[in-house]
């Protein structure tokens, strides 16, 4: 049982592994399909009528033609350049994500030239100075978008954002394989984007480029900093939150959700400095993990970060964040992070932050936080605890800028392959629970207890009628996020199985000993009137299915650098 679990809850876990290889076997890794060229022109041709990643392909001699959003790219027959089709909802999203921060990085530093106009004409006012006609300065043109594309393997993402995301001015892609970035000069010809002033190539190791053109250094910083590596991020991340320019965009994916799900917890305290769980909640616990790494890096810089949206899609993870320089900021940091207790038999988790804010008049003071929240053994089920962190345990969104990106996405339907994936995956993640941390899953509870699974209506008409807040996660489709104590959880739990009698087991174990308490409240499964989210009632593909040949592609192969 433990093995199957596994296999469910980790996408990247040895099970699934192991199932995915065997499955995609014969068209992965045949002696006829070693080559992208046979491997993607044979997921063409499963992907026939649907609109994807390759949807427009024509074999070469030597190259093959993908054709993505608005950019075309020639891909070498050897596998000397990595490309995942899969990823396309990853690429889609990013592309909607920086049209959004672009218009609002836009609107931002006009708001700032126009406070900077009037504090000067105050100054000279109360100065006494004539007022000389400087508007000519304030009316030049916001400069537009510096992007760095720190690992470019094919240059598709860097093609993609010239393309179709307003007001860059230029990007630099960048790849430590030279076959890397001869392709994407190539891709860069071929699309007719000029590589000296436009989309710039460059040979060099990511995390040293990025160390050398530090924000503070450079006249005119990246406002954007994206991590695509194969894997995890967690080399780039320090030199990243340094060359990013204060209140720009850095973009981060990590492929290896076996580690930050919890399979292997000393790996991932080595590349993050967390200790992950292995829970229900485990892909939005990876994101948090993510975060937590990701603001402590910032923070030795006196710089803080802001999410605006993080996503676990697939066997992947991306976040987005802002990133912003300020002393007193940071010192915020400490109390945005948190322990997690979760109990080895019944699956409750209590948070406990490391730090508490005291106000104090007009400061603030950072205080250690009291604790553990919890005994030494659980108090619905007597069992012990299993201890993770530290988490992020602030927002993982910005629900304003989700909002805006969700009304944009829809308005531009046409532009995006993976509409329907992307259009579920902002709605549910604009219906998240805000200040809730992690989650249960009906699975879970009902596993506990021996019990069949209470309806989707039912089960959150409980929660709506006693007055709490609950809703779905994003990372999983049978998630329960709610602002309720775990008490009142195992409550519902009990009301449901004396509505609906089971077999009781040992006595020792977790279920028994939940049942045998009394529900300290009484419990309505009637439907309630706001039972269904919106993009529930409007019928929006929330999860759709994985797209065929789901799954991690292998790395591209090693070429000797040359100097």
């Amino acid at each position: 049982m433990r093995g199957v679990w596994l296999a469910r809850c980790v996408h990247t876990s040895t099970e699934l592994f192991s199932f995915s290889y065997t499955k995609l076997g014969a068209v992965l890794f045949s002696p006829k399909a070693r080559t992208p060229a046979s491997w993607l022109s044979k997921m063409a041709s499963s992907n026939s009528g649907d609109k994807s990643a390759a949807e427009a392909m024509d074999s070469k001699d030597d190259f093959i033609k993908v054709k993505e959003g608005s950019a075309t790219i020639l891909f070498p027959n050897s596998n000397e350049v990595f490309y995942n089709p899969v990823q396309e909802l990853n690429r889609d999203l990013t592309v909607a994500v920086l049209n959004q921060f672009s218009k609002k990085y836009r609107e931002e530093q006009e708001e700032k030239k126009k406070k900077q106009e009037a504090k000067r004409l105050k100054r000279e006012a109360a100065q006494g100075v004539k007022n000389t006609d400087k508007s000519q300065e304030t009316d030049k043109k916001v400069p537009g978008l510096r992007i760095l594309e720190a690992l470019s393997a094919s240059g598709l993402r860097s093609v993609r954002y010239w393309k179709e995301v307003e007001g860059i001015d230029q990007i630099l892609a960048n790849d430590f394989s030279a076959a890397a970035v001869e392709n994407i000069k190539r891709n860069l010809e071929y699309n007719g984007i000029d590589p000296s002033s436009e989309v710039i190539p460059n040979q060099g190791d990511a995390a040293m480029y990025m160390h050398m053109h530090h924000a503070s250094n450079e006249e005119v910083p990246f406002n954007v900093v994206d991590l695509d590596p194969y894997g995890s991020a967690a080399p780039f991340l320090d030199s990243a939150v340094q060359c990013v320019a204060d209140s720009g965009l850095l973009c981060v994916t990590c492929t290896d959700m076996a580690v930050l799900a919890g399979n292997h917890a000393e790996a991932c305290y080595a590349k993050y400095g967390c200790i992950p769980l292995k829970a229900k909640y485990c892909h939005e616990a990876a994101l948090r993990i993510i975060l937590a790494s990701i603001a402590t890096h910032a923070a030795r810089y006196k710089r803080y970060i802001v999410p605006i949206i993080s996503c676990s899609i697939d066997f992947y993870i991306r976040v987005f964040v802002r990133v912003y320089t300020s002393a007193a900021e940071v010192k915020k940091t400490s109390s945005k992070m948190g322990m997690v207790y979760h109990c080895m038999g019944c699956g409750a988790f209590n948070i406990q932050p490391l730090f508490k804010t005291v106000q104090e008049g007009n400061n603030a003071k950072f205080k250690a936080a009291q604790g553990p929240p919890v005994s030494q053994t659980c108090e619905h089920c007597n069992k012990g605890f299993h201890v993770g962190g530290p988490l992020w345990i602030d927002r993982l969104h910005d629900f304003d800028f989700v909002k805006n990106l969700q009304s944009n996405i829809k308005s531009n339907a046409d532009k995006y392959g993976q509409y329907d994936r992307l259009m579920g995956l902002v709605s549910v993640v604009a219906e998240e629970l805000p200040d809730s941390p992690l989650y249960y899953t009906t699975g879970g509870l009902c596993s506990i207890v021996h019990c069949s699974q209470p309806s989707f209506v039912q089960l959150r008409s409980a929660f709506l009628h006693a007055g709490y807040k609950v809703s779905i996660s994003h990372a999983n489709q049978n998630s329960l996020k709610t602002d309720a104590p775990a008490s009142f959880v195992w409550d519902v739990m009990r009301s449901w199985v004396k509505l609906n009698p089971v077999k009781r087991k040992s006595e020792t174990s977790p279920g028994f000993v939940i049942l045998e308490k009394e529900s300290s409240c009484e419990i309505n499964f009637d439907p309630h009137p706001d039972v269904n989210p919106q993009s529930r009632a409007l019928g929006i593909k929330r999860f759709p299915d994985n797209p065929p040949n789901w799954g991690p592609k292998s790395k591209a192969k090693k070429t000797k650098r040359t100097d």
